[in-house]
């Protein structure tokens, strides 16, 4: 039987793969678990609208991630911190700190989308990578000072 799959299935394949299985494990299992739908014209035609809308949709979003990058790549944020000697933090500055460093400039960023490895505990300046879309990474710069 001919079917189109909807889901990633462990060794099958992926979503949009067509295949040829047997006819009771597409009755039996890939059917009922809603993995995949028959291979009709009908399907074929619905499974390449709904490729051609999620294309679109993705195209919009990396061409909003983009121009906000462009905004991003001009800010820095500027944290003052307490410190003691050797320029060591008493305490850290994490990406929720950076995120409301941001929102005080104009930019609402989601905290998950600042990649900081592990959090700042020293005075200095530093990139930080921001990941707006899967295609789209852009550099912000933190300078983190002595609090007077």
């Amino acid at each position: 039987m001919e079917v189109i799959l909807k889901k990633n299935v462990e060794g099958l394949g992926a979503p949009g793969d067509v295949l040829n299985v047997a006819d009771g494990y597409a009755r039996n299992y890939l059917l009922p678990m809603q993995l995949a739908v028959h291979g009709t014209e009908r399907n074929r035609r619905h499974l390449a609208h709904e490729k051609r809308l999620i294309e679109h949709q993705e195209s919009k979003e990396r061409n909003i991630a983009r121009e906000l990058a462009g905004q991003l790549a001009g800010v820095t944020c500027n944290l003052s911190r307490r410190a003691g000697e050797n320029d060591r933090l008493f305490g850290s500055v994490t990406s929720m700190d950076i995120t409301e460093s941001l929102r005080a400039v104009g930019f609402d960023l989601e905290r998950r989308l600042i990649e900081l490895a592990e959090p700042i505990r020293e005075l200095g300046v530093f990139m930080v990578p921001v990941k707006l879309h899967t295609d789209v990474v852009v550099e912000l710069r933190i300078v983190v000072e002595r609090e007077e």
